[in-house]
């Protein structure tokens, strides 16, 4: 029989807690696939409504050719379309969406998407993660499973 004895720390006592930010970021690399999957939905409901063609290529890190296009869609039904209260799917990003389109500039919501993601990532926003789930981690900053 073998005793073992470990260090396990939440995130506020770690000692390292940049060790701990260092092996989340190595291995936890869709923290915000949530929301290119909402941003995709928002795309394929406002497409729905405004109709024509659209085609996009989104992820939750810049990327080489990202871009949302629409094509031969109804710019009148978009500019009676609210742009407040979320209307396509009750996220956030309908609004981007929205008024991205209205301004020529679609690649709003990409640029909100990757500034999430980058906030998501630092060491705030990775210390309100941990603390929000009470997560724990070894000594050496990887993180705790038992």
């Amino acid at each position: 029989m073998r005793i073992l004895e470990i260090k396990v720390y939440k995130i506020d006592e770690h000692p390292d807690k940049e060790k701990c930010f260092e092996w989340i970021r190595e291995n936890w690399t869709d923290l915000n696939q949530h929301s290119v999957e909402e941003i995709i939905k928002s795309i394929e409901v406002l497409s729905g409504k405004i109709g024509g063609t659209f085609d996009y290529s989104i992820g939750q890190n810049p990327d080489r050719g990202e871009h949302i296009t629409f094509k031969d869609y109804d710019h009148e039904t978009l500019c009676y379309l609210s742009a407040g209260d979320c209307p396509l799917t009750g996220v956030c990003w309908d609004i981007d969406l929205i008024v991205g389109l209205r301004e020529g500039n679609t690649k709003k919501s990409i640029d909100s998407l990757h500034k999430d993601t980058e906030y998501i990532y630092s060491n705030e926003g990775l210390t309100e993660l941990c603390e929000a789930n009470d997560y724990e981690f070894n000594e050496d900053g990887s993180f705790f499973i038992g």
